[in-house]
């Protein structure tokens, strides 16, 4: 199957030591379907890869294609508009909540579908949410679940997630899984999320992306992953994450 998506050396220097890399060349694809959880430890600049991947950060080296054509050739705006990214603390735009749930439709000068819209919200345990509520009232759940779907509004072909969940109780958490994942069957496209919730990526995604040391480590079938990892690393963050689950369980 053709890529939607690929990574052709990628790679970001340091913020602030440009001496250093926050993580070295990455070459990778993303197709259609993919579920890619994009795991490890904090500060290994996955958050920054997947702005990278929806051209709101520059890498310092290497490019990216989209349908086989060079970022380069892609204007950003229509990029975005294939390439969607949920920040895990998203902005909400000036405005009511309609307003937000609308920014996808005024950017792109398309039709603003309102049923889906109301579909997704009840789906996310938002059906009773005033759409004429001031969206920067709402609170960091609502907000986090408000941007969702603004996101799935724009019916990307790859969908970036990064902690999309995290301000989340565990009812509304799963609600968010599940409308994600019958999103992503329904249209075929690609979902690329981080989450540091282990059982989480087991449970959405059928890839995982492993960083380490600056290094895209492992790039291996979710499964095989979670029950043997090929690297030290990765063993060493499964035990560690292993053992934070047993300890929130006592």
């Amino acid at each position: 199957m053709t890529p939607l998506l690929e990574l052709h050396q990628l790679a970001k220097l340091q913020f602030d030591n440009r001496e250093e890399y926050l993580f070295r060349p990455i070459t990778s694809k993303v197709a259609q379907g993919d579920r890619i959880a994009v795991i490890g430890a904090s500060g290994q600049g996955k958050s920054t890869l997947l702005r990278i991947l929806a051209r709101l950060e520059r890498p310092d080296e290497g490019y990216m294609s989209l349908d086989g054509v060079s970022d380069k050739d892609w204007k950003p705006a229509q990029w975005r508009k294939k390439v969607c990214y949920t920040a895990q603390h998203p902005v909400m735009l000036p405005g009511t909540v309609e307003d937000n749930l609308q920014t996808v439709s005024r950017l792109h000068s398309l039709p603003f579908d309102a049923p889906a819209a109301k579909g997704y919200m009840g789906q996310l345990g938002l059906g009773d949410l005033d759409w004429k509520k001031e969206a920067s009232s709402l609170s960091g759940g609502e907000k986090q679940r408000v941007a969702l779907v603004r996101s799935l509004l724009l019916q990307p072909d790859v969908l970036l997630l990064d902690e999309f969940t995290a301000s989340l109780d565990p009812g509304s958490r799963e609600g968010a899984e599940l409308c994600v994942r019958q999103w992503a069957d329904t249209s075929k496209a690609a979902v690329v999320l981080i989450s540091h919730d282990m059982e989480q990526a087991e449970r959405m995604c059928s890839v995982v992306w492993f960083m380490a040391g600056g290094e895209l480590l492992e790039a291996a079938d979710a499964g095989r992953f979670f029950a043997a990892p090929e690297t030290e690393a990765a063993r060493q963050f499964l035990k560690r994450h292993a053992g934070e689950g047993e300890t929130k369980n006592v």
